[in-house]
């Protein structure tokens, strides 16, 4: 990951198998190719570790945002069961993302906040 990238995370709650398949769906783009990968949480005391938690998703300038989005609209629209996709910085900022009515725009326009979120923080208003 270059220094101009960030690694936003994405979780899906819902019914099991949901997490592959969007894997595997973002994994097929290709403005995402070589991008996205299986996150697992630390195992916790007394755990052996664990299975899949999330996906993260390196993204930087560019419109990566855009088409990330675009990909969740398109993967969401086609779940036939209510899903919820959480997408994260490491810095704990999210974007909650409902499975039922996703609007593209809006969601596109949420993850670009998340990924220029660190600059605006720091710029004078």
């Amino acid at each position: 990951m270059s220094e101009r990238e960030r690694e936003l995370l994405l979780r899906v709650s819902g019914p099991e198998g949901q997490l592959r398949s969007l894997t595997d769906w973002l994994r097929h783009e290709d403005g995402l190719r070589g991008r996205v990968r299986p996150f697992q949480s630390p195992p916790a005391p007394g755990e052996m570790g664990g299975a899949l938690d999330a996906l993260a998703v390196a993204v930087g300038s560019g419109g990566m945002g855009a088409v990330l989005a675009n990909c969740l609209s398109t993967w969401i629209s086609q779940r036939r069961s209510d899903v919820r996709i959480t997408v994260s910085t490491r810095d704990g900022r999210t974007v909650e993302v409902d499975g039922k009515g996703v609007d593209p725009q809006a969601l596109a326009r949420d993850v670009e906040r998340l990924l220029n979120g660190d600059e605006a923080e720091g710029s004078p208003q």
